[in-house]
């Protein structure tokens, strides 16, 4: 059975957590949440950014990052600035977990260091620090769904008035 699961570890940005929600729900992607956390789960920004996709959304939240590891197995993908390999270059086994962190630090360097092989990054110019956590979120998401082939999506749509044919 595949199973993509999003781990947002101290998300300090409502928006952003309210993006990605949204981008779960509409992917059946998982979304866990290691506290603390910079904004109340009631927040009406992130209520915003979700829209009306929150009945979609399995949601899971955790005390910290040990917390997170003691309740999930799988395999972890870290996504870092920092890492020398791309998002590209890994093929996502059927149960796979990646790993963002706060949006002003990212992930921490011991957890980084001990998992080389299995941490990536999203190219980009030199001059740029990162991307928006919730658009590095979707092309991960959206990395992993490719490789499986879209499993269980919607991948064609209709014009209301007008025949494709």
């Amino acid at each position: 059975m595949l199973d993509i699961n999003i781990v947002m570890v101290e998300p300090e940005i409502p928006q952003n957590t309210g993006n990605i929600a949204r981008t779960c729900a509409a992917t059946g992607a998982k979304l866990h949440l290691v506290k603390p956390m910079g904004f109340n789960i009631d927040d009406k920004n992130l209520k915003r950014a979700g829209l009306d996709y929150w009945h979609l959304l399995d949601i899971r939240y955790y005390d910290n990052l040990a917390d997170f590891f003691d309740k999930n197995t799988g395999e972890f993908f870290y996504f870092s600035t920092k890492a020398v390999k791309t998002y590209a270059e890994i093929t996502y086994p059927e149960k796979c977990y990646l790993v963002f962190g706060k949006e002003t630090a990212g992930l921490p360097e011991e957890l980084l260091s001990k998992n080389k092989e299995k941490t990536v990054r999203i190219p980009m110019i030199n001059d740029a620090r990162s991307l928006n956590l919730s658009n590095s979120v979707a092309i991960g998401v959206y990395e992993v769904l490719r490789q499986w082939n879209f499993p269980s999506l919607m991948c064609h749509g209709k014009l209301r008035k007008y025949n494709w044919t």
